[in-house]
This record gives structure tokens, C-alpha cells and sequence, in this order.
């Protein structure tokens, strides 16, 4: 619950790096005043910061220097935002032949590309292989299967395959993105021994390339207890392994890095957590009398959500006495549907003029027939907030237009990228003619 009493300026941690707020309030990003996005682009709209996000991607690339790293796709993809991994000299993580649509498009490298997903299709599969992904991380018996079918179609192929173990670590996150623990749909069992059969039916293969083991404990993890403990486990595995003459080069730590959504939020930093991920890993191998694996990491929420803002404009406000204040957006669930699905926490701030007004414990909701549909559950705004405002959401770069939807049938909003005092429209806006092009019936 937010109880400080006083509007705040904006807190650090929360917007990108660029974001300023001028003495006439108006905020502003990437040197672009966000009034000027929304009088061009219209409301909502993801604003995209291209330096913050750049910055990002270099400060995950020099403090994990001697790891893999890979930007986790799904968090946010578009053209630019691939581009910009490869210039900086990540790796890319994507999940399905969409995804991998998107790095062929820039000409992402191919060996720097892992594809994950716990279910894939053959259509996945294959799109990779035709491709020469760098890696594959296998989910379950069944893709072992199609995957060693599929491998003798692509002569020459014989792609690089990471076993994907659930090691049953407990991630301090929602249950609902809590992915290491037993009840879950991902990976391979340890403790069953089902991740060391599929290691061994690997090693037995002669058409793929057995490289490691991945983890990936869940998503907005803000320390590090969970990340050690499933590192610890996999090191167990990889030495017991070893010992029937089975090398695994590479451990794959997963990401799932949080980041602050408010200033309650303290995540660990970048260097921090490279620097405990890799002495873990250094000392278990040590005590376990085996080699030092390459080691990797997949980043996405931690490098995309702070570059993005979602600006919308108010419709209607409703004081109920005693209660709190409903504040309507002309956005919702579709453009942000974290906070009705995971109880996500974000903030809000009047983003088009000052006001001296006192504050107000405001619920911004949005236009959806849902009582579900809330953007951020409980912030305060200016008490004289009203139709017309504008207003922003920091840390929506991560998730949000990601699984944007069309529920009650609103097209999605556009993405408009702003760096040096320019802004572009780098995915548009939909249509409603865009939702009927596909309804043939």
C-alpha cells in the first residue's frame, strides 16, 4: 500500500534514465515531451526509450563479461529492440517461429540465437534448424522426440541442445511466475531423475549436440538465495554426470531479474548478482572436484521494463467517500493485463501539467467491462485530476505489449521509440479494419 502523503517528484529507479519532469510539468523522455506523443501518436501509447534500453543491454554485457548473455525476447521484441541486442553484443532468446520471425528479420546471428518454450511445435523446431540456431533448450521427452526426427531433414545439422531441469527451488515471486518447483509444467525433473535420463538419452545420440543444463527459476526475482540454490543443484548434477564420463560444458542460469516498479521495490544490481552467480558456481565446482562450466543468463524484464512507459488519458473520475478515487483511463487490461494477472504493482504520475493540488489515493482503472480491469491498484495522484489529463506508468517496457490482447475488441496501441529529442512510430497503432482483415467469416 502507498502511504506517502505528498505528490512526489519522479522517483528514481522507477523511469528511464532519460525521463525528466520540466518546471511546467510536463514530462519528458528521451528529450521528447510526452504531450507531443500524445497530440501526434494518440493515447494509450508504449513510449520506448532507446538509450535507456541501449544502456541496459551494455551495463548486463560488461558485468556478465565472461557469461552468455541472452535477452529473454518475450519480455519485449520488436525490430529495433532486437537490433539493438545484436549492436551491443547479447545473445537472443526467443521461444516460437514468431519470435524467431523478428531476429531473422535484422539478420540476427544465428549461433547467437537459443531457442526455449516447453511445449514447441514442429513448425518451432524446424524454423530453428533451418535457421542453425546456436541452441536448443529441450523441455520434455516428447520434443527429444521431434527434434531427432526432424534433425536428419537439414543435412549437416546437428544443433547444440541444453537440457531444461527443474531443480525445485521455491522462487520468492508470484505463484503464477514461480517456474522451478515441482508443480509446474517446465523442464525435467531432478528429483524424479528424469533430467538425468534425458542427459544420458542425449549423450547416447548421435544427432545432437549435447552442450549443458538450464535452469530457470522464475521472473521478478529481486535477490539472489534462489539463483545460488538452483546453481548449486545443477553443479550436483553436472558432477555426478561426469563421473560416467558425460561432459556439460554449459550451465544456463535462466533470468527472470526484477526490476522496481515502485520505490518499495530494491533489485539487485547487475555486477552484484554476476559476481554472486559466479562464485557459487566457482566454489561448488571446486568442492565437487569438476571443471568450471560457460556460463549463462537470460535478462528481459531487467533490461526492457524500465525503458518503457505507457501514457494514457483520463476519461472520467469518480470520488467514492470514504474509499479511494477511480481514475479511467482510455486504456486497461488489453495494454496491461500484469496487474489483473499476476497482482503486479506499478505507479502513476500526472504527466501534462502541475498541480498544487493535495493528494488523493487514487485506483487508475480502465475501459474494459471487467471489475479486473486495473493499470495501477494504489498510488496517489493530484486531488483535482480530471478528464483530459495525461498521465504515465513507468515500467510497463517489460510484459505489457508483450501480451497485449483485443479483449472487448480495442486494438492494441502503437510503440513509439524516442531517443535525442526525436520520437517514431516503430509498431503502429491498430485498427479496428485490422481486427475485422482477419474475422473472414
Amino acid at each position: 500500500m502507498t502511504t506517502t502523503p505528498e505528490i512526489r517528484a519522479l522517483r528514481p529507479g522507477i523511469w528511464p534514465a532519460t525521463a525528466e519532469q520540466g518546471p511546467d510539468g510536463v514530462l519528458i523522455i528521451g528529450g521528447v515531451p510526452v504531450t507531443d506523443i500524445a497530440e501526434r501518436y494518440g493515447t494509450p501509447a508504449y513510449v520506448f526509450d532507446e538509450a535507456d534500453f541501449r544502456e541496459r543491454c551494455t551495463t548486463f554485457r560488461e558485468a556478465f563479461h565472461d557469461f552468455d548473455v541472452y535477452y529473454a525476447s518475450k519480455a519485449f521484441l520488436t525490430r529495433t529492440s532486437a537490433r539493438i541486442a545484436e549492436e551491443t553484443g547479447l545473445s537472443l532468446d526467443v521461444c516460437t517461429e514468431g519470435e524467431l520471425a523478428y531476429a531473422k528479420a535484422v539478420d540476427f546471428p544465428a549461433e547467437r540465437i537459443l531457442l526455449h518454450g516447453n511445449n514447441k511445435s514442429e513448425a518451432d523446431l524446424a524454423a530453428a534448424l533451418a535457421y542453425g540456431v546456436g541452441r536448443i533448450v529441450v523441455d520434455s521427452v516428447e520434443e527429444l522426440d521431434r527434434l531427432e526426427e526432424l534433425v536428419p531433414r537439414f543435412p549437416g545439422s546437428r544443433p547444440g541442445v541444453l537440457l531444461r531441469v527443474t531443480v525445485g527451488v521455491q522462487a520468492d515471486t508470484h505463484a503464477h511466475i514461480a517456474t522451478a518447483h515441482e508443480d509446474q509444467k517446465f523442464g525435467f525433473s531432478l528429483v524424479s531423475g528424469d533430467a538425468e535420463q534425458a542427459v544420458r538419452r542425449v549423450a547416447d545420440s548421435g544427432l545432437l549436440e549435447l552442450r549443458g543444463l538450464h535452469s530457470h527459476i522464475g521472473s521478478q526475482i529481486l535477490g539472489t538465495a534462489g539463483f545460488e540454490a538452483a546453481a548449486k543443484r545443477l553443479a550436483e548434477l553436472r558432477a555426478r554426470l561426469a563421473q560416467d564420463g558425460i561432459e556439460l560444458p554449459e550451465l544456463d542460469l535462466g533470468g527472470g531479474f526484477g526490476i522496481a516498479y515502485t520505490e518499495h521495490d530494491v533489485p539487485t544490481p547487475a555486477k552484484e548478482m554476476a559476481d554472486n552467480l559466479r562464485t557459487v558456481v566457482e566454489k561448488e565446482c571446486a568442492a565437487l572436484g569438476v571443471s568450471m562450466p560457460r556460463l549463462a543468463i537470460e535478462p528481459g524484464r531487467a533490461i526492457a521494463g524500465p525503458a518503457g512507459v505507457t501514457l494514457y488519458r483520463v476519461g472520467a473520475v469518480k470520488h467514492r467517500a470514504g474509499i479511494r478515487t477511480f481514475v479511467a483511463v482510455d486504456g486497461g487490461m488489453s495494454d496491461n493485463v500484469r496487474t489483473a494477472l499476476y497482482d503486479a504493482t506499478y505507479s502513476v504520475q500526472l504527466a501534462g501539467r502541475v498541480s498544487d493540488a493535495p493528494p488523493a489515493l487514487v485506483r487508475v482503472v480502465g475501459k474494459h467491462c471487467d471489475a479486473g480491469d486495473v493499470v495501477v491498484r494504489e498510488d496517489h495522484l493530484p486531488s483535482d485530476v480530471r478528464a483530459g489529463d495525461l498521465l504515465a506508468v513507468p515500467g510497463t517496457g517489460a510484459y505489457c505489449r508483450s501480451l497485449a490482447h483485443n479483449y472487448n475488441q480495442i486494438p492494441r496501441p502503437p510503440v513509439i521509440a524516442v531517443a535525442e529529442g526525436r520520437a517514431r512510430e516503430i509498431v503502429r497503432r491498430e485498427t479496428v479494419e485490422d481486427l475485422m482483415r482477419l474475422d473472414v467469416g
